[in-house]
């Protein structure tokens, strides 16, 4: 386990506390085969039960009692033929004594808890499932329809697990840091790869992915590295890259114990900004910047993001592919043809933090619900209030996607505030975001691990051709 026995014991009665009342499940998750059962991908634990049990292993569940305060542990012991081809392992009782739980059961004693309660008139409190076993699961357990189990999900406890886990304690603010140091590591290499003759964004996509195999970790999700920059999610392709053009890498490590890194960086394969390029990239790092001093304590991200969205507006104004003013601009939402996500996201043991509790829940509430109708305003992911110890993404960035230009352009889309025969010249642009994580603290924020890596354009130049 990451942290001490107590750290855990003290996880689980603050969320009983906070429940108050009724029975809580949580199911740690199980292999999930890739091609045939004895072909498994690598196992990755379920983020909420390694936070409150911190065990890594498949095919086990917590009971809390929100009344009695009991804590039951289950789980069946592998058998001869697991230990046969993948070793010994600890026990069951052995993790539940790790973790400060006395209380051992197997996996039928689920039915068994939620019979009773369901006899009884008690709650049981589940969390939304995004896998299919545990929807089937769940399905045997309570009769609730996969179809209705999202909607059926506690709102009390995703209500009290996003309290808890939002703010980093000093021990995950640690492992955080180390997710960033082989971030840093990730995102250096893959600078000077990009101004190498002969790379492909394959290639880079594979090293990255060994350089956290290396170090005992995995990648906290696919990595982005593409020519392409204006797709959001442009995964690597085999072909070589074009000497002249930017290379997007939005990329992240996540440790053993889970805890992830996300950053992102666009560099000339040419080794040098070429002017028009440079037009735009500074705008992005401007925008980087001035999240950085307008995050604190107090401060709502959502008003930082619109702050930025201003600051997008009068320089792209400037460059005469934007027009009018810029308050009503921003308000119409007309920024989001170059900027249509949000200005970032929690991060912590997912790298989109407790996105599958609902995303409404996490980054947001009664005070900074987002506007869904709202193109680019829908894409927000964190709005609330920062807070010391959250942990958040800011990547500002500025994208030409020639469909959505064309939509827009078509439709008449705001017509008013944007030079669409300027922005045309730009079809070809592809697209630059900047990313750090960052961690708020009592005086502002911070960013995360030791060494930063370069992203202003004179760094960026000097950095690839060292």
């Amino acid at each position: 386990m990451l942290f001490s026995q107590q750290t855990y014991i003290e996880r689980r009665k603050q969320l009983r506390t906070d429940v108050a009342e009724g029975v809580i499940i949580l199911l740690g998750n199980n292999d999930s085969a890739m091609n045939y059962p004895a072909n498994a991908y690598k196992f990755r634990q379920d983020s909420s039960f390694l936070y409150f049990t911190g065990q890594h292993r498949d095919g086990l569940a917590l009971v809390l009692d929100c009344e009695s305060g009991q804590e039951v542990f289950v789980g069946d012991e592998i058998d001869i033929d697991d230990i046969v081809w993948y070793g010994s392992v600890t026990s069951v009782a052995e993790m539940a004594e790790e973790t400060g739980i006395r209380e051992v059961r197997p996996m039928a004693y689920l039915a068994e808890v939620c019979a009773a309660a369901k006899a009884q008139g008690r709650t049981v409190h589940f969390l939304p499932p995004y896998r299919d076993d545990h929807k089937i699961q769940l399905m045997d357990l309570l009769g609730i329809h996969p179809a209705e189990q999202k909607a059926a999900a506690s709102l009390k406890l995703i209500h009290a697990i996003v309290k808890q886990r939002s703010i980093k304690s000093a021990e995950e603010i640690a492992e955080l840091e180390r997710a960033s140091e082989i971030g840093y590591d990730m995102h250096t290499t893959a600078m000077r790869l990009a101004v190498q003759p002969g790379m492909s964004e394959a290639y880079i996509g594979g090293i990255l992915d060994g350089i956290a195999a290396s170090r005992g970790s995995i990648v906290s999700f696919q990595s982005i590295v593409s020519m392409h920059g204006e797709i959001l999610h442009g995964y690597p392709s085999p072909r070589a890259l074009e000497p002249g053009r930017l290379l997007l890498v939005d990329c992240g490590a996540e440790t053993r114990e889970h805890y992830c890194s996300d950053h992102t960086r666009t560099t000339p394969i040419s080794g040098r900004f070429t002017q028009k390029q440079r037009d735009i990239y500074d705008i992005v790092v401007d925008c980087h910047d001035l999240a950085l001093t307008h995050a604190k304590p107090g401060v709502k991200y959502f008003d930082v993001h619109l702050d930025v969205c201003r600051l997008m507006t009068e320089r792209l104004k400037a460059l005469g592919l934007m027009k009018g003013d810029t308050e009503e601009a921003v308000q119409a939402g007309a920024h989001a043809l170059f900027l249509p996500h949000g200005l970032g996201h929690m991060m912590g043991m997912d790298v989109h933090d407790m996105e599958g509790l609902g995303q409404i829940y996490v980054g947001f509430d009664e005070e900074t619900r987002p506007r869904l109708d709202q193109f680019g305003t829908n894409a927000l992911r964190f709005g609330r209030r920062l807070e010391v110890g959250h942990v958040v993404t800011d990547e500002p960035g500025i994208y030409f996607i020639p469909d959505l230009i064309d939509l827009w352009q078509k439709e008449g889309t705001n017509a008013e505030f944007l030079n669409f025969d300027k922005i045309n010249e730009y079809r070809d642009f592809g697209g630059i975001r900047i990313e750090d994580d960052v961690l708020i603290t009592p005086d502002g924020c911070r960013f995360l691990g030791d060494k930063r890596i370069p992203y202003r354009a004179d760094e960026v130049e000097e950095f690839v051709k060292g």
